[in-house]
């Protein structure tokens, strides 16, 4: 096991957005098709419906709408983004990253450094993480960490009612005066753990069941979580708003119990409900759907969890900067409440696994 931990000088968010598609597939549609009984799944998840990408839509695209949500919010020039870091599991190509393609559409080239990232769910914290770095150093002056997922799991499998797409992207940088929410304290558990994977050639990832609960999920995102409040001397109470992966709606809710947190403290960043997991999309849009509400003085905590395995924690303070920026991008309720429910083959079309 490797624990460990990355204090910061002053580095923050200075800006932030996300990207849902416009389209849904409910949990019940899934379950006809196949014969299941809908209201045993939808209670098993807690899942009622997830996002999916259009026929032109993939983690690319995803990332770049994020992006340029997170610049509007910024107010910065896209040229003072030294790097740009871009986690998915579902990046459209297996060489060419990418990072290259968000950076060229947001005009941030040439001179950037970018990268796409590779940790199951947590690919878009670790990103996170390495900006901090990177800004924090003086190597660059801002830096974007982007998590973003389409809709992946094979048909008639349990991910098939639960992957959904979606992504978020925040800008950090250290200029006091732009900061919407200082990143005070992070900290990584990681384990090899193999709960999930995808050979490379595979179509579709493969999971260990339920062995992706206890052993794996539930250690890790516990772990971190009380491993930086052991470092730090804070308690769960004296956080406004806390978010957990969410692979489904029930393990979030689960470790939240285990730890103490009230479950109003995890609704606004429980968005997998309503849109499904969005994989590496998942903490940050949680997080995005909590600064989307939150006021200044108000302390976050975030744990990402990423399959293979490990834990990214952090812990922000909102500052009044907040109020400024919130609504100079789209909201992640307006994505979220934009929506159109197709039906299975249409699902399927999209995925470009059947020809129409």
């Amino acid at each position: 096991m490797l624990t460990k931990e990355v204090l910061t000088m002053t580095v923050g968010i200075v800006g932030y957005g996300a990207y849902v598609p416009y389209y849904r597939i409910k949990t019940a549609e899934i379950a006809r098709v196949w014969g299941e009984e809908p209201e045993r799944i939808e209670k098993g998840l807690g899942i009622k419906e997830k996002a999916l990408g259009g026929i032109d839509e993939d983690a690319a695209t995803i990332s770049v709408e994020a992006a340029r949500n997170a610049i509007k919010r910024a107010k910065i020039s896209p040229k003072k983004i030294g790097a740009v870091y871009v986690g998915s599991e579902s990046h459209p190509y297996a060489v060419k990253p990418t990072a290259t393609i968000v950076a060229e559409a947001i005009g941030a080239t040439p001179h950037t450094t970018a990268a796409d990232l590779e940790f199951a769910c947590k690919a878009g914290t670790a990103g996170i993480q390495m900006i901090m770095g990177m800004v924090g150093s003086d190597i660059i002056e801002y830096g974007m960490a982007i998590g973003a997922d389409t809709a992946q799991g094979r048909p008639g499998d349990a991910l098939e009612y639960s992957a959904g797409s979606g992504g978020a992207a925040v800008i950090v940088g250290k200029n006091k005066n732009e900061i919407i929410a200082t990143l005070d304290h992070t900290l990584s558990y990681t384990t090899d753990t193999p709960d999930f994977w995808r050979r490379q050639g595979a179509d579709y990832p493969t999971h260990g069941g339920r062995f992706t609960g206890e052993p794996a999920y539930f250690k890790h995102v516990i772990g971190s979580t009380k491993a930086i409040l052991e470092k730090t001397g804070m308690k769960i109470n004296d956080f406004d708003y806390v978010v957990f992966h969410q692979p489904n709606a029930k393990f979030p809710m689960e470790v939240g119990r285990k730890l103490g947190v009230a479950p109003e403290k995890l609704k606004a960043g429980l968005l997998t409900p309503v849109i499904g997991n969005t994989y590496s999309g998942a903490s940050m849009v949680g997080l995005a759907g909590v600064l989307d509400e939150a006021k200044a003085g108000n302390k976050i905590l975030v744990t990402s969890y990423g399959s293979g395995a490990g834990s990214d924690s952090f812990i922000l303070t909102v500052s009044d900067v907040i109020e400024q920026k919130r609504n100079l991008a789209p909201l992640l309720k307006e994505y979220v409440d934009r929506k159109l429910i197709v039906d299975y083959t249409t699902y399927m079309k999209y995925r470009r696994k059947i020809k129409g």
